[in-house]
């Protein structure tokens, strides 16, 4: 890895990125030079939808706006004002949105301390617990560039549901959701059908890309937020995006193009503790969605701490990120990073933007699309349309999961083990199979279809597995996965193998007006998946538990089982 100190970092708005000088010397050719040489800086700030690639022109014709919606957005300012004001006896923020829609304002709100529900999961567990929680007192954002985003749009209806079980007319209900939306989207005819709030989001930006939007600052700002200071920190930076030097989301685009020209397309992301919390979230999703297709890209792994495992590697990119440093500081707080990045968090959301945009085109892919995550949402609608009952499926009690494989491979205490022929039939030797066929350049996802705060436990296999396998290591709640590392799954390099966790819910809850239940949904989600990444040849394993807490228990007493054998 590169000394962050034989070199000067480059600076400019109080962001500053370290190292990025060292790993493009580390190409086979200087990534930079050539973005410099074609103009690129010049031509992005500009907003010159050439620069992918004809197939992409289209697209990014209509998705450049990311770059001055800063600008935009401080129309919204005075709105937001006027909403929280209006909403101020609703002091519990809920926000029901997928990727884009919601790690934004998540991370917004954790950096700047300020509480808010972010519900980005169809586990029935997880959205009941939102639903009993303050209900009174709470605000739905319900956010979907679309507006048909089938987890959105059934968080949507439950909460509708539930406040007129509550004794709420249906335009007392209206008051408790405000609904971020591209204008003319269907959710915005239902959103004024239901007497909501709307809060229209910026066309021309993608989800992504659009922290910086309706769809990071309404529900941050709701919370309590003060978003006209991140406006002031991306605009701050954004006018060195055209210039050749001085200008370091350009050396952070380059790095991360040149990392993968040498050989170093796995991403680690590390929060090095000065202030900035869970932008790892954020970019995972920007990286990935936006750069894995065509059998390249960026791989991103989110790492616990700058001591984890997994961290660091010979084909590993070490990306830290923060805040601003203290004079004579260290960047990495632990680890020594290839890069690392500190500042605002409104100049952060930016320069991953730019940055990203940048990398894709030394990748020569479209940053914009998403051209593999339709197959997976296709086989979830099949599915549920083969299973459902015309008046709509009751609740399973029994807990047995629906859309099953079969029989078992194996079954071990709360593990059911589904796997494919030839695999060893118990829990070791399942994993030991899967972390195995890694290879010397292969990944390991784990896919958890699980309650992400009941079940928060199971993120603990991502370091334990990234121990036993010496490989990268990534970890997804299900389906929330699906917008983020879902498409670099399947259109990036075809080296993953897949761990999937599924798990019998203690309670199922309707999908009002649908004829399946959220733990239905859930479960289709996870079938679908999995047959859309067999389907490309990848290797899988699903665990399904039939008793939660003791199965996560087992699973990771497995994972150790298999470090203490080696």
């Amino acid at each position: 890895m590169s000394d962050l100190l034989d070199g000067p970092a480059e600076c400019a708005a109080g962001l500053a990125v370290y190292g990025a000088d060292a790993v493009d010397a580390t190409a086979p050719a200087s990534a930079r030079a050539a973005l410099v040489a074609a103009g690129v800086p010049g031509r992005l700030a500009g907003g010159d939808p050439t620069l992918w690639g004809p197939d992409a022109e289209d697209n990014a014709r209509i998705r450049l706006g990311w770059r001055d919606t800063h600008r935009r957005s401080r129309d919204l300012l005075p709105q937001l004002a006027e909403l929280k004001a209006e909403l101020g006896d609703l002091d519990h923020v809920v926000v029901a949105g997928m990727g884009g829609s919601s790690l934004a304002a998540e991370v917004i709100c954790r950096t700047l301390g300020c509480q808010l529900t972010v519900l980005d999961t169809t586990d029935p567990g997880q959205v009941r617990a939102a639903l009993g929680d303050r209900l009174d007192r709470t605000v739905v954002v319900v956010a979907s560039k679309s507006g048909s985003t089938v987890e959105t749009d059934s968080h949507r209806r439950a909460y509708w549901q539930a406040y007129l079980d509550a004794g709420l007319s249906e335009a007392e209900a209206g008051r408790h959701f405000v609904v971020v939306t591209d204008p003319g989207s269907p959710l915005e005819a239902t959103a004024t059908e239901m007497g909501a709030f709307v809060v229209p989001a910026d066309p021309e930006v993608g989800g992504r890309y659009s922290a910086l939007t309706a769809f990071g600052l309404v529900p941050a700002a709701l919370a309590g937020a003060e978003v006209a200071e991140l406006l002031d920190q991306a605009d701050a930076l954004a006018d060195t995006l055209g210039g050749e030097r001085d200008n370091p989301a350009l050396a952070l685009g380059a790095a991360l193009g040149a990392a993968a020209a040498s050989g170093r397309a796995t991403v680690a992301l590390v929060g090095d503790g000065t202030g900035i919390e869970g932008l790892g979230d954020w970019i995972e999703q920007l990286l990935a969605e936006s750069t894995g297709k065509s059998g390249r890209g960026l791989l991103p792994v989110v790492v616990e701490s700058p001591q984890s495992p997994g961290a660091t590697g010979p084909d590993v990119l070490t990306v830290t990120y923060g805040g601003a440093l203290p004079a004579g500081a260290v960047p990495g707080a632990g680890v020594s990073p290839d890069l690392a990045v500190n500042g605002p968090l409104g100049a952060h959301f930016l320069a991953w933007e730019y940055a990203t945009a940048v990398a894709a085109v030394t990748l020569g892919v479209d940053p914009f699309d998403q051209p593999d995550v339709t197959g997976s949402k296709q086989n979830t609608d099949r599915i549920l349309a083969a299973g459902a009952a015309p008046d709509g499926p009751p609740p399973f009690p029994d807990g047995s999961p629906p859309f099953v494989d079969g029989p078992p491979s194996f079954v071990e205490g709360a593990v059911e083990g589904y796997a494919p022929a030839g695999v060893p039939g118990d829990l070791a030797g399942a994993l030991r199979w899967l972390c195995a066929g890694l290879g010397d350049d292969g990944y390991l996802a784990v896919l958890a279809y699980l309650d992400r705060s009941a079940d928060a436990g199971a993120a603990d296999l991502r370091p334990l597995l990234a121990t036993v396998t010496g490989r990268p290591v990534t970890f997804g709640w299900g389906p929330r996965f699906l917008h983020s590392t879902g498409q670099y799954h399947k259109g990036g390099p075809q080296v993953g193998s897949f761990l999937q966790i599924t798990g019998a819910p203690t309670g199922d809850l309707a999908v009002p007006g649908r004829p399946y239940t959220f733990g239905q949904l859930q479960a289709a989600q996870a079938a679908g998946d999995r047959e859309t990444l067999t389907g490309r040849g990848r290797p899988l394993l699903r665990l399904h538990l039939t008793e939660r807490a003791a199965g996560l228990a087992q699973l990771r007493e497995a994972v150790r089982g298999l470090g203490a054998r080696q």
